[in-house]
């Protein structure tokens, strides 16, 4: 038995998703002929209030497609030092937008609005002008932490009062949702554009969808054409979203309550120095010194358990939909014999 906690985008369809995706009606994308596709943008659309969506491969398609919409080259975007747009989108913000980030010191992934108000230049020539701010809900570095809507609202005010889009990467934001009991509804009233993934806690093979008014989905459908997103009989794909909407949300809470256990697990571990706090499904650890991160990684692959690094040091277990009880059970013996 493998044990796979690099990410929660290693899941497989369960058969009843695969039994949606084969009886999925499908046409061609391009031309908006595939009914399922279509049903997928308005249902997700209408969980946040939003008026429109578009379904791409990935979240580093629709969190880029969302930036390119929002600025202009030359301009500036503000966003956490941790931020997912920043660090593993592949320099996108550079390549397809040509703007400039400036990086905010948060909390675990989180920013306030009292730092994106200090952020902000006052009006010169020679000053970028910020166009753009971008929030994570979860934030995948900052050990799956999640924002509230109460900080949302106060973000966007900022925004709002100086003109400035606010787009929200919420690649898991239903791990975020699940354990605030928020309404989806009340971050699509406050946010200009928010990305979601099926293909991470929600257990689908494949999509991200970018919400947004009517306008600004239409326009993105360009750019995701020219980025070459442009997808065909995507149905099949689309089915396994739609069904991961109707069945893998609230099952999210079972991901964070194994999440938490590891997380007890490995607190006050002589080989460990410190464990970020758990809140959602992600476990992010530092070893210590005596303990070289290879050497780690190194004796866990012996016992089939797979986990990932996220530095010097600095290691990543995430859980998931294929994360079951019984794995759990054997981490943890494997743990203590470390």
């Amino acid at each position: 038995m493998t044990i796979d906690l690099r990410s929660d985008t290693v899941t497989r369809p369960t058969p009843e998703m695969l039994k949606c995706m084969f009886n999925a009606k499908v046409g061609d994308d391009v031309f908006k002929e595939d009914p399922t596709v279509n049903e997928l943008e308005a249902k997700a659309a209408g969980i946040f209030g939003m008026e429109a969506g578009l379904y791409c491969p990935s979240g580093t398609m629709t969190n880029q497609i969302a930036i390119k919409m929002h600025t202009q080259p030359g301009e500036e975007l503000l966003c956490d030092v941790t931020a997912h747009v920043y660090n593993f989108e592949g320099g996108g913000i550079a390549f397809t937008s040509g703007v400039q980030p400036k990086l905010i010191p948060g909390d675990r992934g989180r920013y306030t609005a009292k730092q994106l108000a200090d952020c902000l230049h006052p009006d010169a020539d020679w000053l970028p002008r910020t166009t753009l701010a971008v929030v994570e809900n979860t934030s995948n570095k900052g050990g799956g932490s999640y924002s509230k809507l109460e900080n949302i609202k106060e973000i966007a005010n900022v925004c709002q009062a100086n003109k400035i889009k606010l787009h929200m990467d919420g690649a898991r934001i239903f791990n975020a949702l699940v354990e605030t009991n928020e309404s989806p509804k009340d971050y699509g009233k406050i946010c200009d554009s928010i990305s979601i993934c099926l293909s991470k806690g929600l257990g689908a093979p494949v999509g991200s969808l970018l919400l947004g008014k009517k306008e600004f989905i239409a326009n993105a459908r360009r750019i995701r054409k020219l980025l070459g997103g442009g997808m065909r009989q995507a149905g099949y794909l689309a089915a396994a979203g739609i069904y991961a909407l109707d069945n893998h949300v609230t099952r999210l809470k079972d991901d964070h309550k194994r999440a938490k256990h590891l997380g007890s697990l490995l607190t006050g571990k002589s080989y460990i120095e410190n464990v970020l706090p758990v809140d959602t499904n992600i476990v992010i650890f530092t070893l210590s010194d005596k303990m070289p991160s290879a050497k780690f990684v190194a004796e866990l692959a012996k016992e089939n358990i797979m986990v990932s690094l996220m530095g010097t040091q600095m290691v990543r277990m995430v859980t998931h939909l294929d994360f079951t009880d019984e794995m759990l059970e054997t981490t943890e013996k494997i743990l203590k014999k470390i």
